[in-house]
């Protein structure tokens, strides 16, 4: 496997089998940091593998860190005692620490259980020849700094089995008794190497040893990694031409080298093959092609159904397709299958806000704001909030206009007028409000409803629900007569005698905007002239809150028409002639800001 092989599979989701298969490539790409990860979260995952540790300790050792590597190497063999592989990595790793008499230690415990292992037996050989040979370029110490001695010797020394036993290409060589005696007498009389290197195998043990990688790193370029012709099966010495071998066969050593098994070679290249079924997919989506963009999905999935991207992608094309019940399908199996094999949370998202847009295409917007809540609770994200809103009040104008019924409103309006005649004026609000729910542009109903809520003592309610009357119907002087009667309990008396007069100005017959009136107006001057300093304060403090007072206390011209009461009343009286003046001047007075006499 190859670095290549690796980006093309970018979307594998995250399960234990694609962690491991991306280990293996980056082992293979001598990427050793990405392997160490990528093994790490296999072992997260599910941490009763041993081959994952077995293939971690491989890395670690491979990367130079020979501790880690002892360390996954015991967990491997505590977790199955019964793998060779685990003796192996460790005797290794114990040879990378110069621990010879542990590395030997744990040889001679796997030849114990495997005696015809070609891996052990070959690494006990090695770190027993370091530990009984001679220190390391010894055979340089002659005269003259070793000038003299053969520089080849010190290429080929007792550690060269080990290093060839951790490289993943050149491992399993040594199954082949003919290349181990060759490498035998390579160690014995490196000059002997003049006569080997038609054999392609020790041209790359050379390449190995002049690229001075260490232990398990080969020197191999990538053009030797993409070759399958440098390869050769066991022979005795074939020429160059000579050695064949499938690419398949050699995908097939490597990937034995991280233990990947048969079944999981297979699941592997269903895996790529499942991948060009979804980009056929894509590309017939893409054009319109919707039922062939289905079968290429579909293909995909028969080939890897642990991958929820292909159901999500079915789910688009029905979405596109307007055929929202198999849209919903094709969701919910996507994120079974996401759940299964441990997808992104963002991905798993994504696809219940797809399956909340296909009920709301429905028009079943409960099921829909119900999945953009499922959507939010697996991930957050900004764009489904903004959905999820405006669906909720969709929902909510969509509720309230199917809940309106004239008739309805009008049973519990004759309802709310008996409570009300009774004087039981609690039932009352309660049956005009559901009155007001079934007809809500109904103006006598909320008129009916304020007078209910004046009796309750609810005047702010009472004021709020006549100002929508009148909204409703500006021209209803009844709803007048009431909104200057609840401005004068309120103590809003310009803002009384305002309404009195609206209503006068449509109906200037209406006995209660009259009387209303008259009331409003006697209560003013009358308040004058008995009201004690402190109270005239206050009244005047209460109208100061008010951002109609307000404002007509900003206008320069009342400023101005204020200031001549003073100081040219001449002028003031001139200035009350004008009728918005004078009604502002009024409004003042009626609040209290302004007293007379």
């Amino acid at each position: 496997l190859s670095l290549f092989l690796l980006n093309k599979l970018p979307n594998f989701t995250c399960t234990l089998s694609q962690f491991k298969a991306e280990g293996n490539a980056a082992l293979q790409a001598k990427n050793f940091s990405l392997a160490i990860e990528n093994y790490t979260k296999a072992i997260n995952l599910d941490g009763s593998n041993h081959v994952f540790f077995s293939n971690r300790s491989a890395a670690y050792l491979s990367k130079g860190d020979a501790q880690n590597a002892m360390e996954d190497a015991e967990s491997c063999i505590a977790l199955n005692p019964e793998f060779p592989k685990g003796y192996s990595r460790k005797g290794a790793a114990l040879h990378a620490l110069k621990r010879y008499n542990d590395s030997i230690g744990a040889y001679d415990a796997g030849l114990l259980k495997f005696p015809n292992d070609a891996g052990i037996k070959s690494g006990l050989e090695s770190v027993k020849k370091e530990k009984d040979g001679p220190p390391p370029y010894a055979a340089r110490s002659g005269g003259m700094g070793g000038m003299g001695a053969n520089p080849m010797s010190s290429l080929f020394g007792p550690d060269l089995m080990a290093k060839i036993a951790l490289d993943p290409k050149l491992r399993v060589h040594l199954k082949d008794e003919d290349f181990v005696a060759k490498l035998k007498r390579l160690q014995s009389n490196p000059n002997d190497l003049s006569t080997m290197m038609s054999d392609p195998r020790i041209m790359q043990v050379f390449q190995m040893i002049l690229g001075g990688a260490g232990m398990g790193l080969g020197g191999m370029n990538d053009d030797d990694e993409a070759s399958p012709d440098k390869f050769s099966a066991p022979a005795q010495s074939p020429k160059p031409k000579d050695v064949k071998m499938t690419e398949s066969t050699v995908e097939d050593e490597e990937d034995d080298e991280v233990d990947l098994s048969p079944a999981e070679l297979q699941a592997f290249e269903n895996k790529k093959k499942s991948l060009k079924a979804k980009e056929r997919g894509n590309n017939l989506y893409k054009s319109k092609d919707f039922d062939g963009a289905i079968a290429a999905y579909d293909e995909a999935i028969k080939l890897d159904g642990t991958n929820m991207t292909f159901f999500a992608n079915k789910a688009s094309v029905y979405l596109t397709a307007k055929k929202y019940d198999e849209c919903i399908e094709a969701c919910n199996e996507a994120v079974e299958v996401g759940k299964a094999n441990m997808a992104p949370f963002e991905d798993r998202a994504k696809v219940i806000t797809r399956c909340g847009k296909a009920y709301q295409k429905k028009g079943d917007l409960g099921k829909a704001i119900e999945m953009f809540q499922s959507a939010q609770l697996e991930a957050y994200d900004k764009t489904t909030q903004r959905l999820l809103k405006n669906l909720q009040l969709e929902k909510k104008n969509a509720d309230t206009l199917a809940y309106q019924d004239d008739e309805k409103a009008d049973e519990a309006k004759q309802r709310g007028n008996e409570f009300f005649r009774n004087k039981d004026f609690g039932p009352a609000v309660k049956e005009y409000e559901e009155a007001v729910k079934r007809a809500p542009k109904n103006a006598p109903i909320r008129n009916n409803l304020s007078a209910a809520l004046c009796k309750v003592m609810d005047f702010n309610g009472a004021k709020r629900e006549i100002e929508v009357a009148l909204d409703i119907d500006p021209k209803y002087v009844k709803a007048w007569a009431r909104k200057g009667d609840i401005e004068i309990v309120m103590k809003e008396n310009h803002k009384a005698i305002e309404s009195y007069k609206k209503g006068l100005g449509l109906d200037n017959t209406n006995k209660s905007c009259r009387d209303g009136l008259h009331k409003v107006t006697m209560m003013i001057n009358a308040g004058q002239a008995s009201m004690t300093e402190e109270e005239k304060q206050e009244r005047a403090k209460h109208g100061m809150a008010d951002p109609v007072i307000q404002q007509i206390l900003t206008d320069p011209v009342i400023r101005q028409v204020l200031q001549d009461f003073q100081d040219n009343p001449n002028a003031a009286q001139s200035a009350m002639l004008d009728p918005g003046v004078r009604s502002k001047i009024e409004k003042l007075i009626a609040a209290g800001v302004l007293q007379t006499g």
